[in-house]
């Protein structure tokens, strides 16, 4: 009864992908049902319809956004340049529409350059490519080595793509990489970090208004506030998005 019921359903779906298979005729489809090959046909005209056309949605990169929509990170396309958004200013000159500026820097050529928006004049952003790393070392030249880890192959970026943040790469510290037809764009840290307090003051004894906080260094050269029990030597996590004290690090 299964496969009875199989079969049917089959060849209900050939009724509808008679385009697919040409059948130009409902005599050519009655001759089909019942000939032995119809099974084999339909097979193949299942294949075809629900195999997608190289044009296929799923494969859309791209769409179409207002400027008031385009944050720093995003990638779009003008003029048949592809650009990183670097900065967005806002602004409104008099009585006319407001506009964006932008920051920009051509994934091409790497270099910088500002462009004007109107808030709602509309330009293609691009979808890029998330892919997790392996931070392996940065050499003299400013030269990070990644590696993944499900294939091992390395990747070697530029150390400014992390920006600020390239000073909190740690030893085997999982990293995210952005990158567009396998150029690398952009990338980032965990959003909490373990460091090492370089300097502190140390804690004030005999003065009962004892400061809430006070300024640390860490080993890897960010000034942060902390704690007043905090001292040189200590582990403490901080927040890599405003370079900002979270907690002690459990010992």
């Amino acid at each position: 009864m299964q496969a009875v019921a199989t079969k049917l359903t089959r060849r209900r779906f050939l009724t509808r992908a008679l385009s697919a298979v040409a059948l130009s005729s409902s005599s050519s489809l009655s001759k089909l049902l019942s000939s032995p090959a119809g099974d084999s046909t339909i097979s193949h005209a299942t294949n075809t319809c629900l195999t997608p056309p190289p044009w296929s949605a799923t494969q859309h990169r791209g769409a179409r956004v207002q400027g008031a929509d385009v944050r720093p990170g995003n990638v779009i396309q003008k003029k048949d340049r592809i650009y990183q958004v670097i900065k967005v200013e806002h602004s409104h000159e008099g009585r006319g529409k407001a506009n964006i500026k932008l920051e920009l820097r051509d994934v091409n050529s790497g270099n910088k350059t500002s462009q004007r928006l109107g808030t709602e004049e509309t330009v293609d952003r691009v979808f890029v490519t998330s892919k997790s790393y392996v931070y392996m070392c940065t050499d003299r030249d400013g030269k990070v080595l990644l590696m993944d880890p499900e294939t091992l192959d390395q990747l070697e970026v530029n150390e400014d793509v992390f920006g600020k943040n390239a000073k909190y790469l740690q030893e085997e510290m999982k990293v995210k990489v952005e990158l567009f037809n396998g150029t690398p764009l952009s990338a980032s840290v965990p959003k909490h970090v373990t460091c090492t307090i370089k300097e502190a003051q140390p804690p004030i004894k005999g003065i009962a208004a004892t400061p809430k906080d006070k300024i640390a260094t860490t080993q890897n050269g960010f000034i942060v506030k902390v704690p007043a029990h905090i001292v040189a030597g200590d582990s403490v996590v901080i927040d890599t998005e405003d370079d900002s004290y979270v907690r002690r690090a459990k010992a």
